[in-house]
């Protein structure tokens, strides 16, 4: 997945027009870029202020994330917490739990958010609360699941996004020619674009986040 839609002067232009990465998230993006497996998949500075504004717009009492990799967009979500408020992350990848903990810790969150390993559509159904704001970044074919599984789980005027929409730009490719995800993540548009149970927006931001508004039920 590219990190550059845009051009890069471009892309490096909004960067620099944005407010600077905290001490916390730029020593987070560096051990992630220097140690850890695809390092594109780190929500990075641009996307991670984009996420940080629409959790302190929305202020949210609960968050859920689906997709915690390093733990840098769960770290800018949080952000914006309510003062009771916090923060569910699901990962499958229990090597990257101690890295994102271990990050949390040192942005004073770690009493703000609860760090779930293991399958999302198996931990989704245990979790008990409802989630104003919820972020989707897994697994792409789950996507449609993952957004039946939390839908009545975010109240009217909660909201849901989704990151990666554009996939590498591979979803405006003929059907033939998209890879697996780019397909699923296609289809998920679609789905969305049809369900009148939400307003909804594509932002071209990195690799696409769909913003989501329940309107209804």
């Amino acid at each position: 997945m590219t990190e550059h839609l845009l051009s890069k002067a471009l892309y490096d232009y909004a960067a620099q027009f944005t407010t600077k990465e905290s001490s916390v998230l730029a020593k987070l993006n560096r051990e992630t870029n220097l140690k850890v497996e695809l390092p594109v998949m780190l929500s990075g500075h641009l996307q991670g202020a984009v996420l940080q504004m629409i959790s302190h717009m929305v202020k949210p009492r609960r968050i859920l994330e689906v997709g915690t990799y390093t733990g840098y967009s769960a770290i800018c979500l949080a952000q914006g917490l309510a003062a009771d408020g916090h923060l569910h992350t699901i990962d499958i990848n229990e090597e990257l739990e101690d890295i994102a903990f271990r990050y949390f810790r040192e942005a004073g969150l770690d009493r703000k958010i609860t760090q779930h390993i293991g399958k999302a559509a198996e931990i989704i159904p245990v979790l008990e609360d409802e989630f104003d704001l919820v972020f989707l970044d897994a697994d792409k074919q789950n996507y449609h699941l993952y957004y039946d599984l939390i839908f009545d789980r975010v109240p009217v005027g909660g909201y849901i996004l989704a990151d990666n929409v554009l996939y590498d730009g591979e979803v405006v490719l003929p059907p033939e020619e998209q890879g697996k995800s780019a397909r699923a993540i296609h289809l998920f548009n679609e789905k969305v674009q049809r369900d009148k149970r939400v307003e909804h927006v594509l932002l071209p931001i990195r690799d696409g986040i769909m913003i989501m508004r329940k309107t209804t039920n």
